[in-house]
């Protein structure tokens, strides 16, 4: 599939419509397809060029976006961690919300897929925030213990003894009463996905094991 030259903030994947905000994330996971796929995601060029969107740019080209197909909901995903740019993300999903409100579109779910890092990113409590404005979480956990997270998701300085603190955003989350909250593991990075699904549900969170992915097809 050709890619597009011009970068997107805005894309489609199945039934949802995707918010690439940023490219940086404190994790280099062994599994990401970002590079792999040469910022390239099913014909979409994701590759912001170290010039990020404003809150205003967001919104203008998702209200765009919005009109031209139906879809069931808007997720905060891309090539980068959402919470990298937490103001950038809850401003948004205020937004959408405000329309939700006015009816301005069919009802939809608003969902973040993050590493979880949010708090340390942020040097804050970012759940409150995030549970006024968005429906779903959707947390990478990646492993079963610090051990193994380090090995697959190779986190920069500063962010090494991030597992626990990933651990416990997903039961702040659970605890904040999200619509739901899933915790996620890829195939084939050598965690063990059955104990990954253990401590995801004995955090409260739904388990979710994803595909390995290298060719896109």
């Amino acid at each position: 599939m050709k890619t597009e030259n011009r970068p997107k903030v805005v894309y489609r994947f199945g039934e949802g419509v995707y918010l690439n905000i940023t490219n940086r994330c404190p994790n280099l996971c062994a599994f990401c397809i970002k590079t792999k796929w040469h910022m390239d995601f099913h014909g979409n060029n994701l590759n912001l060029q170290g010039r990020e969107p404003s809150a205003s740019e967001v919104v203008a080209a998702l209200d765009e976006e919005l009109k031209k197909a139906p879809f069931k909901e808007v997720v905060f995903c891309g090539y980068g961690e959402p919470t990298m740019r937490l103001d950038v993300l809850l401003f948004v999903a205020q937004t959408l919300k405000g329309w939700m409100a006015q009816a301005k579109y069919p009802p939809f779910k608003i969902r973040l897929n993050t590493n979880g890092l949010g708090n340390l990113i942020n040097h804050k409590d970012t759940v409150p925030e995030l549970r006024r404005v968005v429906d779903v979480v959707n947390v990478s956990l990646n492993a079963e213990n610090e051990t193994v997270w380090r090995r697959i998701v190779r986190p920069e300085e500063g962010y090494e003894n991030g597992y626990e603190a990933v651990r416990a955003f997903i039961r702040s989350c659970v605890a904040a009463g999200f619509d739901k909250v899933v915790a996620s593991c890829v195939d084939q990075t050598g965690a063990d996905p059955k104990a990954v699904q253990k401590i995801a549900e004995a955090d409260g969170a739904q388990f979710y094991l994803r595909s390995f992915l290298d060719a896109q097809n």
